[in-house]
């Protein structure tokens, strides 16, 4: 399944054009009131040295699914507000990418931090609504004495209540009776959050609005990049072979859509294993510490069932000694139970018992 962003700012932070720098998709920035969507392949060097190795007929990247929503403004979710339909289109999302403006547009002063705060109040209005629904739904049940009930209203008005106080679900260290309470309630400012502080330029890459708006994430945990995005979309409409040149003369290394989906990455724990063989490379994705079986029904749930070991073979072990059979000789593969944690880089073989 692919990793799930939702790309949220305030109207003219350069949200679609982030959005196109990350998946060449050409989305039109003059209609404002549309949803752009697409899926782009992680891009992963490995997956090509396996692909020189190996030679599948076939290969399956881990891929990002982008949803870019209409820039949201105050008061955009309350009742009945356009901002609430646009909102769902994030629900699902793993991961919240939040664009932010750090450049100067003509029309107003930046101010990074008030524009983070816009967003979160419309966040946390669409979840206060969300909370009181789910009390008002198991009220009766509450009045009747079931002790799940009560357990569960009396979770979710305290988070209700610290929202009212402006305090995001993702900041108010919920207690994991908290987190099983609102768990269907999918919270919008629950959801993990990655800033990209968009800029107009490279000498604008450590502006102090930048600084300001990092030093806001890391006070609750969050990463910040800082993308040309202008830039960066005129790039990624070049042909390949000559990206790496006009991003190093922006003092770049790596494009905006690696950069960020590496952030991602690390703000939601994961790591990508693989399967690999002459008809296919496979990434997959797990979050980190998963056990081998946990990582194995990743691929199908009947080896997560059946699971009887894991065969290990690290990326870089089959780098050096070039094929299965030197690792094998050299004594760097691996027999793993059920107890082994999967690493990011491993190339595995399951074997398992199928269901009957």
């Amino acid at each position: 399944m692919p990793l799930r962003c939702g790309l949220i700012g305030r109207p003219q932070c350069g949200k679609t054009t982030v959005f196109n720098a990350i998946t060449s998709a050409h989305a039109s920035m003059f209609d404002a009131a549309e949803t752009h969507r697409a899926t782009v392949a992680i891009p992963d060097p490995r997956v090509q040295e396996l692909v020189n190795l190996y030679r599948p007929a076939k290969v399956s990247p881990s891929c990002l699914d982008l949803v870019d929503i209409p820039g949201l403004e105050e008061g955009a979710t309350s009742e009945g507000g356009r901002g609430s339909k646009l909102l769902t289109h994030i629900k699902e999302s793993d991961v919240l990418i939040h664009v932010v403006r750090c450049f100067e547009n003509g029309h107003a002063a930046v101010d990074a931090i008030h524009d983070v705060e816009i967003i979160d109040l419309e966040l946390m209005s669409a979840d206060s609504q969300t909370l009181e629904r789910k009390i008002e739904r198991i009220a009766k049940r509450v009045k009747s004495g079931d002790k799940d009930a009560v357990r569960e209203s009396e979770d979710c008005q305290r988070v209700l209540n610290r929202l009212h106080e402006g305090l995001p679900a993702r900041r108010q260290n919920l207690s994991e009776s908290e987190k099983a309470s609102v768990f269907e309630c999918t919270l919008m400012s629950l959801k993990p959050v990655l800033y990209v502080a968009n800029v107009d330029g490279p000498e604008s890459l450590a502006s102090d609005s930048v600084e300001a708006l990092t030093a806001y994430g890391e006070r609750e945990g969050s990463e910040t990049v800082a993308v040309c995005g202008r830039d960066e979309a005129d790039i990624s409409e070049l042909p390949e072979e000559d990206r790496q040149a006009f991003l190093e003369e922006l003092g770049l290394h790596e494009p905006s859509v690696e950069r960020i989906i590496h952030a991602a990455y690390r703000e939601l724990g994961l790591v990508d294993f693989f399967t690999a063989g002459e008809k296919e490379v496979h990434v997959w994705t797990c979050k980190a510490g998963s056990t081998a079986p946990a990582a194995a029904g990743k691929i199908h749930t009947d080896m997560e069932r059946g699971f009887i070991r894991m065969e290990v073979i690290a990326y870089d072990d089959l780098m050096e000694h070039g094929s299965e059979d030197a690792v094998a000789k050299a004594g760097k593969q691996r027999l793993e139970g059920k107890e082994y944690l999967i690493r990011d880089g491993d190339i595995v073989v399951v074997r398992f018992s199928p269901s009957r």
